[in-house]
């Protein structure tokens, strides 16, 4: 038996080969973009890890989400251990569902308005931003693609009519309250069979794109946003051993509610110190400068949960 990989980026997929191949797991890779599958006969045995992601489409595999709901049912019907199954899935690629789920295990979300039809959105902020700063994002994203921080509803209107205006995939926009946090901080706590890991402090001043992947960056690790206190740059992620042990707690039940294990939950903290939590990701990934600052390696602990839960099947 094996640990079968479910994923579409090869880029992405690198550093969990690495440390599934130093700890000597026998493991396959399943690139999920086309294929041919009989589904009149039982799939392979193993544990099947997935890895499938909301910013698929960016990359040319349009139907890979969809594929892979349909190749997790195929498995879920077989009884094979799927880590981060089809509700997992379904979550990933749908933020309204998210907030809802979310908002059911008692964490707060940000004020969200869904929108349908790019016509509606300005309407739509002067009636329920009172034409104020508000965020525009798509209802399936990732990576913080299409993510826009809009002053007013001019600039908003701007952005629609300009080249840079990004259609989501799903036709669904979503206009959200602008959480002012006291330093242009998020936070996102690393989930690893179910359980915290660590937390990752990072720097947006430079903007929403937030995969904290090597290959996400567009310039250095780095990059300098706003000062420390001595006058040092601060680094774009820096590792966290801990967050509030009250949410932390929920967030947990939470992915266990959800049959999500491995995950990387994003929040933001206003100035009264009430947290908001703004995405779920389970494709998650991890920043190696970050890492080896901190002494820490996520990637290593993944391959030995997925190693274990091979072990206990066999």
């Amino acid at each position: 038996m094996h640990i079968h990989v479910i994923h579409e980026n090869p880029a992405w997929l690198e550093p969990l080969a690495g440390a599934l191949d130093s700890e000597a797991m026998p493991w396959r890779d399943w690139f999920l973009d086309h294929g041919v599958f009989d589904l009149s006969r039982p799939p392979p045995e193993g544990v099947f890890y997935n890895r499938m992601s909301a910013s698929s489409h960016t990359r040319d595999h349009r139907y890979s989400a969809e594929l892979t709901a349909s190749i997790l049912a195929w498995l879920a019907g077989h009884g094979r251990r799927i880590v981060n199954g089809p509700r997992a899935l379904d979550l990933e690629i749908s933020k309204t569902r998210q907030y809802a789920a979310l908002e059911a295990a008692g964490i707060r979300t940000p004020r969200t308005v869904l929108v349908a039809g790019k016509e509606h959105l300005v309407a739509a902020a002067r009636r329920h931003f009172d034409g104020g700063p508000v965020i525009l994002k798509p209802n399936r994203g990732g990576k913080g693609v299409g993510v826009r921080l809009l002053q007013n509803a001019a600039a908003l209107a701007d952005y629609l009519d300009s080249a840079d205006y990004e259609p989501p995939v799903d036709g669904l926009h979503l206009l959200q309250h602008h959480v002012r946090a006291p330093q242009p901080l998020i936070t996102r706590a690393e989930f690893i069979g179910g359980r915290f890991l660590y937390a990752v402090e990072v720097d947006t001043s430079e903007g929403f794109e937030l995969c904290p992947a090597d290959v996400c960056a567009v310039d250095d690790a780095f990059c300098p946003a706003g000062p420390e206190g001595d006058g040092r740059p601060r680094a774009k992620f820096t590792i966290v051993d801990d967050i509030d042990a009250a949410l932390k707690q929920r967030y947990e039940a939470f992915l266990a509610a959800n049959d999500i294990e491995v995950a990387g939950i994003e929040f933001i903290a206003d100035a009264n110190g009430a947290a908001y939590t703004y995405d779920v990701n389970t494709n998650t990934n991890y920043n190696a400068d970050a890492e080896s600052r901190a002494g820490r390696s996520a990637m290593t602990a993944l391959a030995r949960f997925l190693g274990g839960e091979l072990k206990a099947l066999r």
